[in-house]
């Protein structure tokens, strides 16, 4: 069984801030709760093949993992994922403008655990849209208290 979560939220900011912010490495730690640390693994600024390592804690473990950037599509689209460690994972960012001028962003993660993990999936994806969710609200937060960018 895989894990497939997808969360969205809609921010009143423009499309062009939300994915500016969201697709900066170097932003995450600033609304994801789980990152404790973020090094670049190749040269800025983020572009197709750009590897990123995070640090994070997640369900109480240490983890550590690089993502390479397999999709990017300014303003609108980044995909990374990673095939290290027991749970290979993609995600995606999809920024949409809204006619209100507000931005929906859908974060998406999906992946194929193998080992011990295979066997927590439901669990682990329970765990990860709950996270998500926070994460979303947080980056919402951060955005729209933000005077400019």
């Amino acid at each position: 069984m895989g894990v497939d979560v997808q969360s969205e939220i809609v921010i009143d900011r423009p499309r062009r801030d939300v994915a500016g912010y969201a697709s900066d490495p170097d932003n995450a730690m600033s609304w994801y709760q789980s990152i404790r640390a973020v090094t670049w693994a190749s040269p800025k600024p983020l572009t197709v093949g750009s590897r990123i390592r995070f640090e994070a804690k997640f369900l109480n473990r240490r983890l550590i993992y690089t993502y390479e950037v397999r999709q990017l599509i300014e303003d609108q689209l980044l995909v990374m994922s990673t095939h290290d460690g027991p749970f290979p994972m993609e995600t995606s960012y999809l920024w949409e403008q809204l006619p209100s001028g507000e931005t929906r962003m859908t974060l998406r993660n999906r992946g194929e655990p193998s080992g011990f993990s295979k066997l927590a999936a439901a669990l682990m994806a329970g765990a990860i849209r709950r996270a998500n969710r926070k994460d979303l609200a947080r980056l919402k937060a951060v955005l729209e208290g933000a005077s400019a960018l």
